[in-house]
């Protein structure tokens, strides 16, 4: 076969031979038809000796008696030159034996075929390889800067847990899961972190929550809840932040850093939940929403925790009726009359769930906490898939599960406020879920 290194033009000739040749009977047709024909210095042999001409390339089939298929011939000379050496083989009328045609179809400039090559090469060496040449003087020294913050890594207490350099000097320190929670920590210029490497918290950590104003920094999983779950129990804490969802503290931003950290919340808003079997990281991402919406969150301010505890629902021998509907609701037990003051005209969310309590029914509110309808239990599922975009949340005197939850996130609500909340698996984000 040709080689395109060495050859600026490629001959391409088709042949058709009435009868079965082979391809030795082609390459002798080629020499012993065209010698002497143009000379000396276009002498086929003289042209391959010298390196001028290069090998010949037939590619043939037989079928039917006949001959078909395609030669292709490599040369170095020059355009004038090539053109007449490919005008003399089409005088070739016999191939072996046999009656032929030779018909030449194109002569290719290969040279024209290295110089798109080069070409898109080119383009490609432009627009990947030079990334690096605009570098800033601020970029050299965050780079440095970075590399010495990673070499600052060091260990603390008797189980050697990994630790930035301040954690042991600062007044707060910042707890993590892990060496690589530390490590990317160090390169957002934050000091005085230190890692529990596993879900028993060391000796070591416990000592320190004590000692200085502790944040617990973990990831919004399964695994970060555990964590918190055990620190909360058995250390000092007294603020806690979470990751986003589906993101590690080792893969976050500098930025997504900060702004978790800033929302951290108070562990003392948390002492309740955690006795309950829920995710308390659903509860802190709940908290953060709020925040950025503006808008109160369903944890129990001053004026909750002192106001008179509700006398207890006393729940009748007799099983409560479960009604079950489209929309999933299951009706509460008919609870004993309570003496409680309602609000007569409520104005915020707060006071609409107030108002709702012990009334197994529903009400749609407005972004402003206006009234838009009060419903039965039997009237909101009709009412649920007509909603526009007037309606802002629902309060239901009832329990709600997974299914409900998604109609509501489906219609763009921006709350739900529920007797009680089962079987939820997945909280749509930007859907606050209100318990009361």
């Amino acid at each position: 076969m040709y080689s395109i290194d060495s050859i600026k033009y490629l001959i391409h000739m088709h042949i058709e031979a009435e009868g079965v040749v082979e391809k030795t009977d082609v390459v002798g047709a080629i020499f012993g038809q065209t010698e002497g024909l143009l000379g000396e210095e276009l002498d086929l042999r003289d042209l391959q000796r010298s390196g001028r001409i290069g090998r010949i390339d037939v590619q043939i089939i037989s079928k039917h008696g006949k001959t078909s298929g395609e030669c292709y011939i490599a040369s170095s000379l020059d355009r004038a030159e090539t053109a007449i050496l490919a005008a003399a083989l089409e005088t070739i009328d016999r191939i072996g034996p046999c009656m032929a045609a030779v018909r030449i179809q194109n002569i290719e400039d290969l040279r024209a075929i290295k110089r798109r090559q080069i070409v898109e090469r080119a383009k490609e060496l432009l627009l990947e390889s030079f990334d690096e040449v605009g570098i800033s003087t601020y970029d050299i020294l965050a780079e440095v800067r970075q590399a010495s913050r990673v070499e600052k890594i060091t260990t603390v207490g008797a189980e050697r847990l990994p630790a930035g350099p301040a954690v042991l000097d600062s007044d707060a320190i910042i707890i993590v899961e892990g060496r690589a929670d530390v490590l990317n920590l160090l390169k957002c210029g934050i000091n005085n972190t230190v890692a529990v490497e596993g879900t028993k918290v060391p000796d070591t950590v416990i000592d320190l929550s004590y000692k200085k104003n502790t944040t617990v920094f973990v990831d919004g999983d399964r695994g970060g809840d555990l964590i918190l779950r055990e620190l909360l129990q058995v250390a000092d804490i007294d603020f806690v932040a979470f990751s986003p969802r589906r993101r590690s503290v080792e893969d976050m931003s500098r930025k997504e850093i900060v702004k978790s950290l800033r929302n951290k919340v108070p562990a003392s808003v948390l002492k309740d939940h955690i006795e309950k079997d829920e995710p308390i990281s659903d509860l802190v991402f709940e908290i953060e929403a709020g925040r950025e919406e503006g808008q109160t969150t369903p944890i129990p301010d001053e004026d909750e925790k002192n106001a008179a505890p509700v006398e207890p629902e006393r729940i009748s021998a007799e099983p409560a009726p479960i009604i079950k509907d489209e929309t999933a609701i299951t009706l509460p037990a008919e609870p004993e009359p309570v003496p409680i003051k309602k609000p007569e005209n409520p104005v915020t969310i707060k006071e609409h769930t107030e108002y709702m309590k012990h009334t197994g029914r529903s009400r749609i509110l407005t972004e402003d906490a206006g009234l838009i309808g009060d419903y039965s239990l039997q009237e909101l599922k009709a009412v649920l898939p007509k909603l526009n975009d007037d309606a802002a949340g629902i309060i239901v005197d009832a329990a709600v599960d997974q299914k409900f939850i998604d109609q509501a996130f489906a219609k763009g609500l921006k709350y739900v406020a529920a007797h009680k909340f089962e079987g939820i698996v997945r909280r749509p984000t930007g859907l606050r879920l209100i318990p009361f």
